[in-house]
């Protein structure tokens, strides 16, 4: 059996709301104070949920393929984890699956947790380049 979640952003695909002016400019212009405002403010709520620093083998599927590493910190609004060639925008969807060991969740074997979501963060630290993806859908998976 599966459970399935999802946030109340969904199908929101970047950090601005769409303009469906039909009038409006073809052309992208900077963002206006109020949508960087509104950017900053939801980028907010997604870090107002407490993170576990917690380090768990962690599959990542994006347009650039597929790719191993370990996540950084968790938490239940998305999860933060460094990629090595993997080019991953801020706003570009992300399928991935974290590995939750069978001994920790108490389970006979390791529990697969498939999510879908959306780069909301870019950062380089110490040479290494670390990517936040905010989950919008996930389902537990048990082998």
């Amino acid at each position: 059996m599966s459970n399935t979640g999802s946030s109340e952003e969904k199908g929101n695909s970047g950090p601005f709301p769409e303009n469906n002016n039909a009038s409006a400019a073809v052309e992208q212009s900077e963002p206006t104070a109020a949508e960087k405002k509104l950017a900053r403010t939801r980028y907010s709520e997604m870090q107002s949920a407490p993170r576990f620093p917690i380090k768990l083998p962690i599959s990542v599927k994006s347009r650039s393929g597929e790719s191993y590493t370990e996540t950084q910190n968790i938490s239940a609004n998305g999860v933060l984890f460094q990629v090595v060639d993997a080019e991953m925008p801020v706003g570009s969807t992300v399928d991935f699956t974290i590995s939750l060991p069978a001994d920790v969740v108490g389970a006979e074997a390791d529990v697969r947790l498939d999510c879908k979501g959306r780069v909301v963060r870019n950062f380089e630290e110490s040479g290494r380049h670390g990517v936040g993806v905010v989950i919008d859908e996930y389902r537990f998976d048990r082998h």
